[in-house]
C-alpha cells in the first residue's frame, strides 16, 4: 500500500492546529528542526516509524487516522477526508467526480 504523504501531511497539520501548536513548538517537543516539521506537513519528505510514534503521542492522534484518515475520534472524518481530497482537483476534475458520485448519492437502497 502506498501513501499520499501530502495527505498524511495535511491530516498531521490539522492535529496539530487542533492542539494549539505552531510548527516550531511541535519541533521543540520532538526535538527535530522547524524545517523537517514543514517539510512532513506538505508531504516533501517521509515520516519514518519511530517519528509517527512520537507525533502521535504530542497530537493525540492514532497512527490510524494519521496514516489513513481511520478511527478518528469524529464521526464525520470520512467527510473531512473527501474535502482535503478535492482541495487540489481542477474545476474539470470536480465535475468528473461529481457525475461518479451523483448516482451512487442518489441510489435509493432496498430496505
Amino acid at each position: 500500500m502506498a501513501y499520499d504523504y501530502s495527505v498524511i501531511g495535511k491530516r498531521i497539520r490539522r492535529a496539530r492546529e487542533e492542539k494549539g501548536l505552531t510548527q516550531e513548538a511541535l519541533a521543540e517537543q520532538l526535538d527535530v528542526s522547524n524545517a523537517y516539521i514543514s517539510k512532513i506537513e506538505r508531504g516533501r519528505t517521509p515520516i519514518n516509524l519511530d517519528r509517527l510514534s512520537e507525533l502521535c503521542v504530542v497530537l493525540e492522534e492514532t497512527p490510524e487516522y494519521l496514516l489513513s484518515g481511520a478511527n478518528r475520534s469524529s464521526q464525520d472524518f470520512l467527510r473531512g477526508e473527501i474535502m482535503e481530497m478535492l482541495e487540489g482537483c481542477s474545476p474539470e476534475k470536480i465535475r468528473l467526480i461529481s457525475q461518479v458520485i451523483r448516482p451512487i448519492v442518489d441510489f435509493k437502497e432496498k430496505e
